[in-house]
């Protein structure tokens, strides 16, 4: 008898390692795991996602289910003291090895993305692998997806992703028919705002963010070694949950609840058809059989150094100025942090000068929209895109100088405030940049 269970246990392993998880319907796995920043100091990005791959392979979805987007600017990165190997967690393992690379460098973007999330295979003809989702009506989809946001968008290596855009590509999916559920995690600031009031809860799709609409996500665990922070404290504790729970038993809304609980520093939200989070977190991330221990589920210690997402290239260069002895270097550090404060001021002051033209020098309208927090409607997009457009194009370059996000804000509540004018506002950009320099590099 008890051969007989064992030769059961171990004909299902096998099935597993070749087949992949089946869901009971018969249907499967798909994944699209996207990383959407370059540059060292932003390692913890790509490191996330490294890591969900390496969880979604080990608990039996196939790589042929399994498609990454990331820059891959990090791992032989000449600032990476230990080439070739990312981790994610203090002392972790190296979740690089063996990690699929589809869509890397100029192809990391947000058309492609669009593309291969809704199947577009004739589209990405030609484009890295070429590999898109090919789900269909039994199949679940997996999508996490991680870098900078602000509101209404979500950041890549060379252009923006905006809400809108992406509720109408996942509402033709489900017209389309090419999902039964589809669950998507976003680890951006402000990434609540992706979904918030705008994505239908009659979709069959669930979401999870880092943050609410409004407030930044947060960077954790700094290595000293590798002068940079290795996670975002969202996605940590989404992984360490799936690494350690009985993935078979616990539903989408406990890992939610557990991860909002433990995530103490953003408010986590949920977004779309809740009824999804009933289902088991196995029905979209697999499960490993044999629940062997493995390097990925040691003991961690607890996330005490978190900073917000936008304060990372100034926590780096604080704790590389603890850690320097040599005058020249601390000189050459202190040099870097003044540049960085500076430039940034500098990017504020425009701004104000924009806002005060915009608004005849009325200084209370203009603390109005420096202060509040006005949501983004569905109506508001036209407006909004319009003004992050001339304010890229004019004013600071948003994949040039990633501070520049952080003014973003300030736009939205244009489009949403009822007595202001877009046409004001835009004039107003065009007018007051032209009498400045474009400058890069503003972090």
């Amino acid at each position: 008898m008890l051969r007989g269970i064992r030769m059961l246990v171990l004909s299902l392993m096998i099935l597993h390692s070749v087949c992949g998880y089946q869901l009971e319907n018969g249907g499967r796995i798909w994944a699209l795991l996207v990383a959407g920043s370059n540059e060292y100091y932003n390692y913890r990005h790509q490191a996330d996602v490294c890591h969900a791959y390496q969880i979604l392979h080990r608990n039996g979805i196939p790589d042929e289910n399994i498609i990454v987007m990331m820059y891959d600017d990090i791992a032989y990165n000449e600032a990476n003291p230990t080439k070739g190997i990312i981790i994610n967690q203090p002392n972790g393992s190296d979740v690089y090895e063996g990690v699929l690379k589809d869509y890397t460098g100029q192809f990391v973007n947000s058309t492609n993305f669009l593309k291969v999330l809704t199947g577009d295979a004739k589209g990405m003809r030609g484009i890295g692998s070429g590999r898109v989702i090919k789900s269909g009506p039994q199949d679940h989809v997996f999508v996490n997806f991680v870098d900078h946001g602000a509101p209404g968008l979500l950041a890549f290596p060379s252009d923006e992703l905006y809400a809108d855009d992406l509720v109408k590509a996942l509402r033709k999916m489900a017209v389309n028919g090419q999902f039964a559920q589809l669950v998507f995690y976003v680890e951006a600031c402000e990434s609540g705002s992706m979904f918030d009031s705008l994505l239908p809860d009659d979709l069959k799709i669930f979401t999870v963010t880092a943050a609410d609409p409004h407030e930044s996500s947060y960077a954790c665990y700094y290595d000293s070694v590798r002068q940079t922070y290795l996670g975002d404290v969202f996605s940590v504790m989404w992984m360490q949950d799936s690494e350690k729970e009985n993935l078979l038993r616990e539903t989408l809304h406990h890992q939610f609840e557990v991860v909002r609980t433990e995530t103490n520093t953003s408010h986590v939200e949920e977004y779309g058809d809740l009824d999804v989070g009933s289902m088991h977190v196995s029905d979209f991330l697999g499960f490993q059989i044999s629940r062997k221990p493995n390097s990925f589920t040691a003991k961690l210690p607890s996330v005490s150094d978190s900073v917000p997402s936008h304060h990372v290239p100034i926590a780096i260069l604080e704790r590389k100025l603890e850690a320097a002895v040599d005058p020249k270097e601390k000189q050459e550090i202190r040099f870097q942090l003044h540049r960085i404060m500076k430039y940034r001021r500098y990017m504020d002051n425009v701004v104000t000068k924009v806002l005060m033209l915009a608004t005849g020098k009325d200084e209370s309208r203009v603390q109005e929209l420096k202060l509040n927090r006005y949501k983004l409607r569905l109506e508001n997009f036209r407006c909004y895109k319009k003004l992050v457009a001339a304010f890229s194009e004019n004013c600071f370059k948003l994949s040039d100088n990633p501070h520049a996000f952080r003014q973003l804000y300030i736009l939205a509540n244009v489009c949403g405030h009822e007595e202001m004018s877009m046409h004001s506002v835009m004039n107003a950009i065009k007018q007051v940049c032209s009498g400045y320099p474009q400058l890069r590099g503003i972090i």
